[in-house]
């Protein structure tokens, strides 16, 4: 992992790890509180950043007025304004309540960003887009930052004191090898010489990857979900030879058949993380149930369906609408992501009162529309998730059905693409295209964001014609 080592950043990064030290046990505690605390929390930081979005931020100044910001609570969410990806760019000076933040200034800090560095001596930017396609930027403050980071860790943490005896200091991290990226600026800046952090970009070939996990011999296994398969597969085949305690998948939408793939490969249970650029760690997996914990104290995450009206227990939203708590440097309040979402109503075994979400299986982004029929993703993972010889995969719309980019296993794997193009054929048509136009190419690898890493499994048509 690059680290810029000049004496300034360095003293910078030593005062903010001593900032980590004085709110990782206030935040560890924050885990184990009960429903009642947790909504006295949620209401008085809900009611702080809105008072401050109004005083700092000429955008929401204007949308916020006649609201009473001082008495609403999170059930009043509802009567405020919805925001999108493409307000944050198109206002996004306005938007932030420090004059310091404007898109020119932190669109040059990424440009020259090669490791990770401070923007105005205390500040982080990150980029997003690796996924969806959408570009955006997210600017974070002093303490903001350390909730980032402590979104996650704090999990990790809790669980080593849980089991010690499954304990270790090797954290293997095959993510972005780009500093505009979270997880990689974020795991830099709060890097701990007790911590062995081995960085593997995710854009290397696999054989490298494989070759210096097997050498660094990690404790703890934190990668893209995408990729989380493919190690799997590696693993499975006597390549990867590693032994995780403790297995993250993160960044990207994780499967079933890539969660029980890693699961069998390393005898670990798989933490989800739900993580974006705007909200942060929103959500860890739990390891005594299925689905994630939000990390309610830091956000508050509403489901609801295409017209932003509430769903049920158990029902699957369109997306979600995400207030963030923890960075009114740049308020997100209701703000739309479309990831599809389920919240979970059974008590969790682990006594957490943090609600639980299963597993984001995909976003609304993901659906293909073909004239008035929309197709939803599974209609292909269904297919493609029953082939163990295809690793990972990309499915590219087109005009009258789908290109789909797949890599197979290993060397000695062989994609049955006869059988694969006739029951995606078939799939297609079940779900309303009466004769779909199905084509199905095996290639060596799939092309992952420059920067970020990240595989966009899905794309529309819009994007395949760019």
């Amino acid at each position: 992992m690059e680290t810029d080592t000049s004496d300034g950043v360095a003293a910078r990064r030593q005062e903010h790890v001593a900032r980590w030290g004085e709110l990782l046990g206030d935040r560890l505690e924050r885990t184990q509180w009960s429903r009642a605390t947790l909504d006295t929390h949620r209401t008085g930081a809900l009611r702080a950043l809105l008072a401050e979005a109004r005083r700092g931020s000429p955008w929401h100044r204007e949308r916020l007025a006649g609201i009473d910001v001082h008495s609403i609570i999170a059930d009043d969410l509802g009567a405020l304004p919805t925001m999108t990806k493409d307000d944050l760019m198109s206002h996004f000076d306005d938007i932030a309540t420090d004059r310091r933040v404007t898109l020119e200034a932190t669109e040059a800090h990424l440009r020259d960003l090669t490791t990770d560095r401070y923007f105005e001596g205390d500040l982080h930017v990150v980029a997003s887009g690796g996924s969806s396609g959408q570009r955006g930027v997210s600017v974070y403050g002093w303490d903001a930052w350390v909730d980032v980071h402590l979104g996650l860790a704090r999990h990790l943490i809790a669980d080593l004191m849980a089991r010690p005896d499954a304990g270790g200091t090797v954290m293997g991290l095959v993510t972005a090898s780009n500093s505009t990226h979270m997880t990689t600026a974020v795991a830099t800046t709060f890097a701990n010489p007790m911590v062995e952090i081995r960085s593997f970009p995710v854009t290397l070939p696999v054989r490298t990857i494989v070759a210096g996990l097997n050498a660094a011999q990690p404790t703890s296994l934190t990668t893209y979900a995408s990729m989380l398969g493919v190690l799997a597969t590696e693993a499975a085949a006597g390549r990867l030879r590693i032994a995780p305690r403790r297995v993250y998948a993160t960044s990207e939408p994780l499967l079933p058949e890539v969660r029980e793939a890693a699961e069998a490969a390393f005898g670990e249970p798989v933490a989800n993380v739900w993580g974006t650029s705007e909200g942060g760690v929103m959500a860890v997996g739990c390891r005594q149930a299925t689905g994630m914990h939000v990390n309610e104290d830091l956000v508050i995450v509403e489901p609801v369906d295409e017209a932003n009206r509430p769903v049920a227990v158990g029902e699957r939203a369109a997306k979600v609408l995400v207030t963030n708590l923890f960075n009114p440097l740049q308020p997100l309040i209701r703000y739309e992501l479309t990831d599809e979402a389920v919240v979970l109503d059974a008590p969790c075994a682990c006594g957490s009162a943090h609600r639980r979400f299963a597993d984001v299986q995909g976003r609304l982004d993901d659906v293909f529309t073909y004239g008035g029929t929309a197709i939803h993703p599974h209609v292909f993972r269904t297919v493609l998730g029953r082939h163990r010889a295809i690793a990972e995969y990309q499915v590219r719309q087109t005009p009258a059905g789908a290109c789909i980019l797949a890599a197979a296993a290993g060397a000695g794997d062989r994609v049955e693409v006869d059988l694969v193009t006739k029951e995606l054929f078939e799939g297609l048509r079940q779900a309303g295209i009466p004769d779909p136009d199905v084509a199905v190419e095996v290639v060596a690898s799939l092309e992952r964001h420059a920067s970020t890493g990240k595989l966009r499994r899905f794309v529309p048509l819009s994007s395949s014609r760019r």
